[in-house]
């Protein structure tokens, strides 16, 4: 076997239709039409993880309201989303952790697009629209930022849609860039980044824990992790149940944890899940009997190629 690294989307999938590879990583969605147009087979293998998503700070006071997250989750459009900018392969996230992920829950219901619900809570939570469409509050603009995230499929267009979808109801969104550096420095500090994009794929239930948990990733900015910046924010209740998910012997019990875990990142205005992110491949019609592991990984071991 031969491994070519080739970071530049255009040129892989290039490479791949002129014949140089027989298999290819990374395939984005606006590519898949011109792979399957040339004959080659696209593999969409689930992750099978935390979906990807939106998550809050509450650390930092724009969004320490629920009733502001909250709002903001119903004035998301979420199939509008995945209309504009990917396929088929990225199905709608139908709560925290995807379809196939043990102990999942649908909580479709819970994250619909509801602009007039959105709009409601906003005022409840006295943010009201100056005379520019700007949502304020005792003159402070709710105005949010975010950094992309250059792992995840096409992060930059789509914070660019969400930015667009949040002005309709006066939050205005900010999509920062800078050196992978300062992007680390930025996600780890509430007041610069109230906003982080995230996904985490494994085929275990403790996967969430992975991603919420103080000491893991922390993608809430808990005080107790890496982060020096947060002042007050934790939950001790989530990660009471967090830690049950990851270390409890019974697996009854795992699941029913995680199950609380699902409903109270959502009614507790945590998360915006997006998508089922999938690892994207484009295969050869010489490639014959491809396989993948729990998380999206090829696995080759049973693969064979047809000759020329």
């Amino acid at each position: 076997m031969r491994i070519i690294v080739v970071p530049e989307d255009s040129i892989r999938i290039g490479a791949f239709i002129a014949g140089q590879a027989d298999f290819a990583r990374a395939v984005e969605a606006y590519d898949e039409e011109q792979i399957t147009r040339h004959g080659d087979t696209i593999y969409a293998a689930s992750t099978r993880g935390v979906n990807n998503s939106v998550v809050f700070r509450p650390d930092n006071p724009l969004v320490a309201d629920p009733r502001v997250r909250l709002a903001l989750l119903h004035a998301t459009d979420r199939p509008d989303i995945l209309r504009t900018l990917y396929s088929p392969h990225y199905p709608l996230a139908r709560s925290v952790i995807a379809a196939d992920a043990q102990g999942f829950v649908d909580h479709g219901a819970d994250l619909t697009y509801d602009p007039a619900l959105a709009t409601r809570l906003l005022d409840e939570a006295g943010w009201t629209l100056d005379p520019d469409g700007w949502r304020r509050r005792n003159g402070v603009a709710l105005a949010l930022a975010v950094h992309e995230a250059l792992p995840q499929p096409q992060s930059r267009s789509m914070l660019v849609l969400l930015a667009q979808q949040w002005r309709r109801v006066g939050v205005r969104l900010t999509i920062l860039s800078g050196s992978p550096a300062m992007t680390v420095l930025d996600n780890l500090n509430p007041a610069v980044t109230p906003l982080f994009h995230a996904e985490v794929g494994r085929a275990d239930p403790d996967v969430i824990k992975s991603a919420f948990y103080p000491t893991n990733r922390n993608v809430l900015l808990q005080k107790g992790g890496q982060s020096r910046h947060v002042e007050h924010f934790v939950d001790p209740e989530l990660n009471g149940l967090l830690d049950t998910v990851a270390s409890d012997t019974d697996p009854a019990t795992r699941l029913a944890d995680l199950a609380r875990v699902q409903a109270d990142i959502l009614a507790r205005g945590y998360s915006i899940p997006i998508f089922e992110e999938p690892q994207v491949y484009a295969g050869s019609t010489r490639v014959h009997d491809m396989h993948f592991e729990a998380v999206g990984r090829p696995v080759f071991y049973r693969t064979w190629l047809a000759r020329p």
